[in-house]
This record gives structure tokens, C-alpha cells and sequence, in this order.
């Protein structure tokens, strides 16, 4: 029984060790994308738009990648 209570501790631990890290990896992700997109902008300002769309679509595909992975974390 006392073995069971630790692995289960254990198990929440790691989850939880796995969904910061996952949280971590999309911010740097998502700030590694915003700072790349300000640069080109700077250097380019007539294509702000399309830079800025293509921001967007990867910085949604990485917060979803990120939602996916702290529920597998948790579970």
C-alpha cells in the first residue's frame, strides 16, 4: 500500500516536472517566433503583413502543441 501512495506521488511529480517543461519549451517557442517576426519586419516593413499572419499560424501551432502535451503530462 505505502508503495503504491510513493509511485503515485511519483507519478504526479513527474507530471508536473512535464508540463512545466512543456510551458517553458512554448515560451521560448512563442518568443523565439514574435522576436524573429519583429526582426523581419524591420528589415522588410512592406511585408509586415504576411509576416505577421505567418506569426500568428506558428505561434497557434506551437500553443496547441504545448495544450497537448501538458494533458499528456498530467494524465
Amino acid at each position: 500500500m505505502v508503495v503504491a501512495q510513493a509511485t503515485a506521488g511519483l507519478h504526479g511529480t513527474l507530471g508536473a516536472v512535464g508540463a512545466g517543461l512543456a510551458v517553458i519549451g512554448a515560451g521560448i517557442g512563442i518568443g523565439q517566433i514574435g522576436g524573429k517576426a519583429v526582426e523581419g519586419i524591420a528589415r522588410q516593413p512592406e511585408a509586415a503583413s504576411k509576416i505577421q499572419t505567418n506569426m500568428i499560424i506558428a505561434a497557434a501551432l506551437v500553443e496547441g502543441v504545448a495544450l497537448f502535451a501538458v494533458v499528456v503530462a498530467l494524465l
